[in-house]
């Protein structure tokens, strides 16, 4: 299957925001071939495709709960934030490490929400759109 990338949409009043975190076009994307290796600024995550257990659309979210690089200890999700308008959360199988936490759930709001969840069908991975509506 071919390798596919996602960028990370950032929104224009975020990105001094994200500046903070070393983040810019050319470094915020989810790329997919057999590895889902996701960048955001300094940040990067990487684990097996096969690791994916499933995906779900959701959002939108508030602003101030959406952007950036962020963590729950509680849900041990990560999340790579660019806008509040909706992203793909990524489900594992295993814990994958980032740092010295195990995290269970990926968020990234990629630009093609759509599109990620159709590649990530087409690698036999299930997921839905749960996306609220306005």
């Amino acid at each position: 299957m071919a390798d596919q990338r996602f960028p990370i949409r950032l929104g224009v009043r975020s990105r001094p925001l994200l500046r903070l975190f070393g983040v810019r076009d050319e470094n915020a994307f989810v790329a997919l071939d057999g590895v889902l290796d996701a960048r955001f600024g300094w940040f990067r995550m990487t684990t097996p495709v096969s690791n994916i257990a499933s995906w779900r659309i959701e959002g939108p979210w508030l602003w101030i709960t959406a952007i950036g690089v962020r963590t729950s200890l509680r849900y041990r999700d990560l999340t790579f934030g660019g806008n509040p308008d909706g992203g793909v959360r990524i489900d594992f199988r295993e814990r994958v490490r980032f740092g010295p936490i195990g995290i269970r759930a990926l968020y990234v709001t990629v630009a093609d929400l759509e599109g990620l969840g159709a590649a990530l069908r087409e690698r036999g991975i299930d997921g839905v759109d749960a996306r609220k509506r306005r």
